[in-house]
């Protein structure tokens, strides 16, 4: 068995893992694992941009007040302030690295998205996150001090509880690193660490539809609850108003910026192309997201409909090319052509605005371990993320995440349990797995998505309870595999979802229940506690 032993374990290579490895990489030396690639996560898709305030005429206070609208009154407003006041210094940081950001006469362009009252969102044409995400890999690679575990998938992480000998107290629990299944050579090793960071994204894959990559199966969530973390907010599933509608595309997102810089949505021509978002809210495409996307499931299923259209064409072709050159030449591939025609889009699920509660300096509940990016909840996003805030979030937590590591006193670390292999392959293993993911998937989807009910929730909930006892008896008997790993932590994460949406009795931000419709007085986080382990 192979044990590696590092100073720091960061787990994900997204913005949040790469900027904490390589702010840490001149002092510590720093493990980055990575279940596939270093760029297939999330971050490498995003479209849009940064959120900060950099224009002439816009405040930090601006730019809170829109975080709050957006957040529905459960944005914690310390995190907030932390991050839109960070947030000029991590744009800052990313041109020093030579992160090829758009210009205009030799200024950042600044473009403008749904709920912004001012145009303040950086970007690099409509591939921001690819530019960021290419710029830090290759600079992590070639620095000193970090080393990439890319095929390693996170098992378990590894805390008192699992040390030989311990027994249960009222002491605080310590994190001392994790099991990792190398997916190459199919063998679990053991990595010990005294500080670990989670930054392994969010959960979209919980759901039919989604702009997600496929790693985003809500990893790190699972496993800092299995360890005795909580989370919190994890009802509060953002659904992306406008992802790309054809069969041969595949989780490909419109960006908020199409809206931003005049698309409107419109219903088919048989009905009149009528541009339907006025009729939903006086911000009409600049609305929210989760105001936009309630209002293109309502059309939908009004008028029985597989998707609605969104229109850019009254732009010019030049205009296009030089704004959305992406999607542009995606739509031209599938056959649309976005200068002539309108986009067939739909809602998928984007974003997990809840997750592991951490602090400013990302703490977890566990001693030395720390969460940064779409896998936490910090407070920041309440019921509802602001377009934009997702990127500038994960670097501001993890340099704050950075600077606690470098202030912490790094314990003598213990000798940690090697993982038990003696365990059996079993030949129907890949059958099931594909079986439960896809009926997961579908009835989250159906039961847990834009609009919810009580009665939805009691069959999902029960779904899933018969989900965890067949997931628990491969995991306890048979041989690890990423695609088992994947589906235990996605089952866990819908139980976490379930939960906590039927926990609030109300309709607030991205929680829409048809039972509860009103909205309480008085906003209130939903926070779970594992059970005692």
């Amino acid at each position: 068995m192979t044990t590696h032993s590092f100073d720091v374990l960061i787990i994900g290579s997204g913005l949040a893992g790469l900027t904490a490895a390589l702010r840490l990489a001149p002092t510590h030396r720093v493990a980055v694992v990575t279940k596939r690639g270093i760029s297939d996560g999330s971050s490498n898709w995003a479209q849009g941009g940064i959120a900060a305030v950099l224009a002439e005429g816009d405040s930090y206070a601006s730019h809170v007040d829109d975080t709050l609208v957006a957040g529905a009154g459960l944005c914690d407003l310390e995190a907030t302030r932390f991050t839109v006041e960070n947030a000029p210094a991590a744009i800052a940081w990313l041109q020093e690295l030579g992160v090829p950001f758009s210009t205009e006469n030799g200024a950042l362009h600044l473009t403008r998205e749904g709920g912004h009252s001012h145009r303040r969102i950086v970007h690099a044409t409509d591939a921001t996150g690819a530019a960021v995400q290419t710029t830090l890999s290759q600079l992590a690679r070639s620095t000193p001090g970090i080393t990439f575990f890319e095929n390693h998938m996170l098992v378990d992480l590894i805390t008192d509880s699992k040390l030989p000998g311990h027994k249960p107290s009222a002491a605080a629990m310590r994190c001392h690193g994790a099991y990792v299944l190398d997916v190459d050579r199919d063998e679990v090793e053991t990595f010990s660490a005294p500080h670990t960071i989670l930054a392994t994204g969010g959960a979209g894959k919980v759901y039919l539809y989604t702009t997600n990559p496929d790693t985003a199966t809500g990893d790190g969530i699972a496993a800092a609850w299995r360890a005795g973390c909580r989370v919190g907010n994890m009802e509060f599933i953002q659904f992306h108003p406008t992802c790309l509608y054809h069969p041969h595309a595949k989780s490909f997102l419109i960006t908020e910026a199409v809206r931003g810089e005049g698309g409107q949505l419109k219903l088919p021509p048989r009905l009149g192309s009528h541009r339907f978002m006025p009729d939903h809210d006086p911000r009409a495409e600049l609305a929210p997201r989760d105001v936009v996307a309630r209002a293109i499931d309502f059309e939908m299923k009004k008028h029985g409909l597989d998707c609605v259209h969104l229109d850019i064409s009254h732009h010019s072709p030049e205009f296009l090319q030089e704004h959305f050159p992406n999607i542009l030449a995606r739509c031209a591939e599938l056959g649309i052509d976005i200068t002539r025609e309108p986009i067939p889009v739909v809602p998928a699920a984007h974003y997990t605005c809840g997750g592991v509660v951490t602090d400013l300096e990302g703490h977890t509940d566990l001693e030395g371990l720390y969460a940064v990016g779409e896998t936490t909840c910090t407070g920041l996003h309440g019921a509802n993320r602001l377009a934009s805030n997702s990127l500038v979030e994960c670097m501001v937590f993890a340099q704050a995440a950075v600077g606690a590591i470098r202030a912490a006193d790094a314990p003598p670390a213990p000798a940690l349990p090697q993982w038990d292999e003696s365990r059996v392959t079993d030949a129907d293993e890949q059958v099931v797995i594909s079986h439960n993911w896809d009926e997961l998937r579908r009835f989250m989807w159906d039961y847990v998505g834009i609009v919810r009910t009580d009665k939805r929730l009691e069959r999902a909930a029960h779904r899933i309870t018969l989900l965890q006892r067949e997931i628990h008896e491969f995991y306890s008997q048979f041989h690890v595999t990423r695609d088992l790993l994947e589906l235990r932590n996605l089952v866990q994460v819908a139980d976490l979802i379930v939960m906590s949406a039927m926990m609030r009795h109300e309709s607030r931000g991205l929680h829409f229940s048809r039972d509860y419709p009103d909205l309480l007085p008085e906003a209130k986080p939903t926070i779970l506690v594992p059970p005692a382990r």
